[in-house]
This record gives structure tokens, C-alpha cells and sequence, in this order.
């Protein structure tokens, strides 16, 4: 499905921190969003997974428009990761994953045998098969976030919204994560800081400074120098990758 963000606005204590910004995702590809601390992105996702309200703007996942529509109904074609997932009580890393779930169950409906094994299969595919009875608090900040994904995979998502999703972790969970999302193959847009990785996964890429769109395209247009420079307030050269043929960066002040 295409995710298409229509001019959309958001204000938070009388302070615009979205200002009109529109933008599509393709679907099945990886669009990414770039931007210093500040520049929007988090508060432009949470208004497209509507967990603030736009004060103007729409979203649609091809003709469905997702800010009129029920949030179950969305969340059965949308699922969202975000960079901080604590929880105030423990469950067991399955249960967490069954929570996925929620939004095609009826009322008190419980899970049913087809329920348990779309959770086996996420825990599968996201190599967490051996932790399915591990308590969720007990396990590591990289761990963690796979079983989020993992709960977002079992929503069955035509589409994917991920808010830094590599945030503070190390290398190897980095790559893992942005592979699994690589190998769904559904639509996705995904905030990220690295800009290597955002080269590496993002087919296309929105750089946002000040809540607005400041200049779009595939990773070799977008990441400049010069629009490095304006962004982050940092001198850089691009270069290319030997091994990865990915763009890689040097940054210096």
C-alpha cells in the first residue's frame, strides 16, 4: 500500500513543529527521514500513527484515510516501532508478541491456535524463538527491540512507521533490525540519525529542519556535503564505500 502524507501540520503549546509538510511512500519501499534533534520527525511520525492529532493535513494508505478512520482499523494496516519501549509490568517475551494481535481480535476474543502460530513465525523470523517464555524485562536493550518488531510483524502491516529504531544500539543489532525490516518487504518509512544506514536501506529520503522538507530524493542527491552542513552544522565528505558500494561519511567540525 502507498502512504501518502498530505500537508500536514502540528502545533504543541501553541509552537508549530509541523508545518505543512507532505511526502509519499511507495509501496513495498523504504523511505527514510532525516533531521537534527528537533527537526520534526518524531512528532511527524506520531501524527501519521495518530498518536497526536494535526492541527491540518491528511494521511492515506492508498484510499484509506487513517486520521478519519478507527484506530483499530488503522493499527490493522499500520504498526508502528518507536525508540522507547518500557513497560511498567512484565510479561513473557511471547505474551508481548501476542499483543500484535490486538487489533484483529473482537472484544474478550482470546487467542486462538492461527494467533499462536503468526507470534511463532515472527519469533522466527526475528531469531527470538528460544526466548518466547523469557520474561521481556530481562533482556537486553538490542533484544528488546526485536520483540517489538516482532509484535509488529504479527499485526500483519501493509505498512511500517519506525522512529529511530536503532537508537542506542550497537552495531551488529543495528544491521539485524534494519535487514529484518529490509526483508518484509512492505511499505515503510523509518526515522533514522545514521546516515550510513539511512544510505544503505532508504530507496528514497526526506531531510527536515525546522518542521519543514528541505530538500527530498534517492541517498546520493540528498546527502551532500552542503546539505549536511545545513542540517547538522557539521563539514563532511562523502565518499563510497569499497566493499558496500553504500555512500559512507567523514564528519569533522
Amino acid at each position: 500500500m502507498k502512504l501518502s502524507v498530505e500537508k500536514i501540520s502540528v502545533a504543541i503549546a501553541k509552537q508549530e513543529i509541523v508545518k505543512g509538510i507532505s511526502l509519499e511512500v511507495p509501496a513495498k519501499k523504504i523511505v527514510g527521514l532525516i533531521g537534527a534533534n528537533g527537526s520534526g520527525k518524531s512528532t511527524l511520525l506520531k501524527s501519521i500513527y495518530k498518536s497526536v492529532v494535526p492541527s491540518s493535513g491528511s494521511v492515506y494508505l492508498d484510499d484509506l484515510d487513517i486520521l478519519k478512520t478507527s484506530n483499530k482499523k488503522a493499527a490493522q494496516q499500520m504498526s508502528v516501532v518507536g525508540q522507547f519501549n518500557a513497560l511498567n509490568f512484565d510479561l513473557t517475551v511471547e505474551q508481548m508478541v501476542l499483543l500484535g494481535r490486538t487489533p484483529h481480535k473482537k472484544m474478550l476474543e482470546n487467542d486462538n491456535a492461527k494467533d499462536f502460530q503468526i507470534v511463532k513465525q515472527a519469533l522466527e523470523q526475528t531469531n527470538l524463538t528460544q526466548y518466547a517464555k523469557r520474561s521481556y524485562q530481562s533482556l537486553s536493550g538490542g533484544e528488546k527491540q526485536r520483540i517489538i518488531l516482532a509484535r509488529a510483524i504479527v499485526q500483519e502491516p501493509k505498512c511500517l512507521i519506525l522512529d529511530e529504531p536503532t537508537n542506542h544500539l550497537d552495531i551488529r543489532f543495528q544491521l539485524e533490525i534494519l535487514e529484518l525490516v529490509k526483508q518484509l518487504n512492505v511499505t515503510v518509512l523509518v526515522a533514522l540519525h545514521d546516515l550510513e544506514l539511512t544510505a544503505a536501506y532508504c530507496d528514497y529520503i526526506y531531510a527536515l529542519k525546522d518542521g519543514e522538507v528541505i530538500a527530498s530524493g534517492v541517498p546520493k542527491e540528498v546527502l551532500t556535503p552542503e546539505l549536511i552542513e545545513k542540517i547538522y552544522g557539521v563539514h563532511c565528505s562523502v565518499y563510497e564505500n569499497p566493499i558496500t558500494k553504500h555512500l559512507g561519511f567523514a564528519y569533522y567540525l
